[in-house]
């Protein structure tokens, strides 16, 4: 995930704020699902054991306990979901006021799923968007989404990426309906005349002696 290490790399190239308290991390990685969550978390693994950043993980549905004991000790980068990462701030395990990246993960998803108010909610107690690096990822731009990156963007830029094509799109493809009588000319045929296209492609391209 490439928006992985371009924030370590802009957290490990910026100074934490001032003051900066043990309840506020310095990034913090919103996405819809626990699944994703949970992949994403994984995925920093490796680059926070090569950094010496710390990792925490929010999510709903089981862990409570076991997730806000390693918020407790301080994170650097915290990746989770909307709703329980809201129910930590309310109780005031976690403070957005540090924050210095923040990335937003499948956000045409999040908005499918109904989560826009909980975004805003939890963008409202970060630094202003001009203090922060600020990423949204989003299989589609829709003018709801376009409309948030505006927003809670410091003069955002759009990038598209090109899907993968894969080889088929290159292939041509013919149909033929021979009788039983035909089958074995028509294949015969179609033999000799990829034997001739391949020598003469060979004539094309031999290196003279």
């Amino acid at each position: 995930m490439a928006f992985l290490t371009s924030t370590f790399h802009y957290l490990l190239s910026h100074p934490a704020i001032a003051d900066r308290k043990v309840n506020q991390p310095r990034a913090l990685i919103m996405a819809p699902t626990r699944e994703l969550a949970v992949q994403i978390h994984a995925d920093a693994e490796p680059l926070a054991e090569a950094t010496g950043l710390k990792l925490g993980l929010a999510y709903g549905g089981d862990g409570y306990d076991k997730q806000l004991k390693v918020l407790e000790s301080g994170v650097d980068i915290l990746i989770g979901t909307t709703g329980r990462l809201i129910d930590y701030a309310k109780q005031n395990h976690i403070n957005l006021g540090a924050i210095q990246v923040v990335v937003l993960d499948e956000a045409d998803r999040m908005y499918d799923l109904g989560f826009i108010k909980d975004i805003r909610w939890l963008f409202r107690r970060m630094p202003p968007a001009n203090q922060r690096l600020n990423m949204l990822f989003s299989a589609t731009l829709s003018y709801r989404v376009r409309e948030l990156a505006f927003e809670q963007m410091n003069n955002a830029e759009y990038i598209e990426v090109e899907p993968e094509q894969k080889t088929g799109h290159r292939i041509k493809e013919e149909l033929f309906y021979p009788s039983n009588e035909e089958k074995m000319r028509l294949l015969q045929t179609l033999i000799e005349e990829r034997v001739a296209r391949q020598s003469d492609y060979f004539r094309q391209y031999q290196t003279p002696l």
